[in-house]
């Protein structure tokens, strides 16, 4: 069970969709905290791809190493993040086609043992705050994107 998730109706296809969140070298076009990824084994969305993904808050700067654990095209999109040694979280995007469009759902799920979240949350903020509000953002940045047909 994701530690949070929001939703958005979308009026774009599914597979549409799909093809934007799958497609992490692009992800800085809608989150506010991820600029892109590099991929680390070539490109591709298929399950067990590894990449490096690069962010920024303010003034902060960090990458992640990152797995691509779930590839159901036109459903759900899920990667494994971590920091050096440290599985820290699981991001997936689901969605579910409807009439004329889509809801999407973005989820995160807090993978950090206990002493190593309270460390990074003093270190970095509380990201279970931050992370909801930088949901709420990318998803409306994809809605826009998506019904725009421009990303």
């Amino acid at each position: 069970m994701p530690d949070l998730a929001e939703s958005v109706r979308i009026d774009a296809p599914a597979d549409r969709v799909y093809a934007m969140v799958s497609d992490l070298a692009r992800m800085g076009r809608w989150s506010p905290e991820c600029t892109g990824v590099t991929w680390r084994d070539g490109h591709g969305t298929e399950v067990g791809r590894r990449f490096v993904g690069h962010n920024r808050d303010g003034w902060k700067r960090w990458s992640t190493q990152g797995r691509v654990v779930r590839a159901e095209p036109g459903r759900v999109f899920a990667f494994d993040v971590s920091v050096g040694p440290v599985r820290t979280a699981t991001w997936a995007y689901v969605i579910e086609p409807t009439g004329e469009g889509c809801t999407v759902t973005e989820e995160w799920t807090d993978r950090r043992p206990a002493a190593i979240r309270a460390v990074m949350d003093l270190a970095f903020g509380a990201r279970r705050r931050t992370n909801r509000d930088n949901i709420v953002t990318t998803l409306a940045n994809l809605r826009a994107a998506a019904e725009a047909r421009t990303g």
